[in-house]
């Protein structure tokens, strides 16, 4: 074997990572074919067998504000804060989705690519961040559908408009997307080892959904509970949307500037638990 091939360059070079810290968003960004490939089938498999398709993007929304008007708005009688209930409880429903969603999905994402994982080498957050590439998806067509409504309640002279605070519609994307994520990465981490939690996942977000606004504005909250509600970093970020949108809402930079480093805190720690656990994780799932 002559020097040149013994010095010859290699495009890849895979090698253990010698810190919790090394994310290589390079590689990320060198596969972001790949993540597209993701996004791509995440879409075509989940309705590809059904009947009406992508149409669940609306129908799903469309059956839970009726019903959340029928029970929340009518029997119960809580308030919307003077906006049509319809606005209302869709606005929460389309925001709190998108999260949920992203949680959700990305909590099982080591359980449901086990067979990739062990037999292909790709930076493994491309997979989370394809779940939350394609959530993104049903969110606009969902945002769609609020907009539609909007316009129609617009027309029949319902009492709302929007706000500056329209301008941080993409950052309070941004928020929903990472905070879906950072706690899903760290679920899935967990879930590798104490498979248990998986049963609680969709439970404990259903709950969890009652500890934020989706069902009922902060203003009607009682002061000796407000701040528990508060402490849910989804209640700051779902009352900056509506705020935006609709012109009502409980808007706070503080609520805002707490979600953001909520939001932070969770991603980070989520990353690095996550590139702890894919080390070992074939061998324990």
């Amino acid at each position: 074997m002559n020097n040149k091939s013994q010095s010859q360059d290699w495009d890849l070079v895979i090698k253990g990572r010698t810190s919790l810290f090394d994310v290589k968003f390079k590689d990320i960004w060198n596969y972001r074919d790949l993540l597209f490939l993701f996004v791509k089938r995440d879409f075509i498999s989940f309705y590809k067998q059904t009947v009406l398709g992508p149409l669940w993007f609306f129908i799903q929304p469309i059956f839970t504000t009726f019903v959340f008007t029928f029970v929340f708005g009518n029997l119960a009688g809580i308030s919307t804060d003077g906006l049509p209930q319809y606005l209302f409880y869709l606005s929460g429903i389309t925001a709190w989705g998108y999260f949920s969603d992203c949680l959700n999905k990305t909590s099982t994402v080591f359980k449901d690519n086990a067979g990739i994982f062990g037999k292909v080498y790709f930076p493994r957050l491309i997979m989370p961040l394809s779940i939350v590439c394609s959530n993104l998806v049903r969110f606009g067509v969902q945002l769609l559908l609020f907009l539609l409504m909007m316009a129609y309640f617009a027309f029949k002279g319902a009492d709302f408009h929007m706000t500056t605070g329209i301008f941080l519609f993409p950052f309070l994307i941004v928020l929903m997307a990472f905070l879906g994520l950072g706690s899903g990465l760290i679920i899935t981490a967990i879930t590798t080892k104490y498979k248990d939690l998986t049963f609680l996942v969709t439970f404990g977000v259903q709950l969890l959904m009652y500890g934020t606004t989706v069902i009922y504005p902060l203003s009607t909250v009682p002061e000796a509970y407000k701040k528990y509600i508060e402490l849910n970093p989804m209640t700051g970020i779902i009352e900056a949307f509506r705020y935006a949108f609709l012109g009502k809402g409980e808007f706070t930079i503080w609520s805002i500037g707490y979600s953001t480093v909520f939001t932070i805190i969770i991603l980070f720690l989520g990353i690095i638990i996550f590139n702890k656990t894919e080390k070992n994780f074939v061998d324990t799932i």
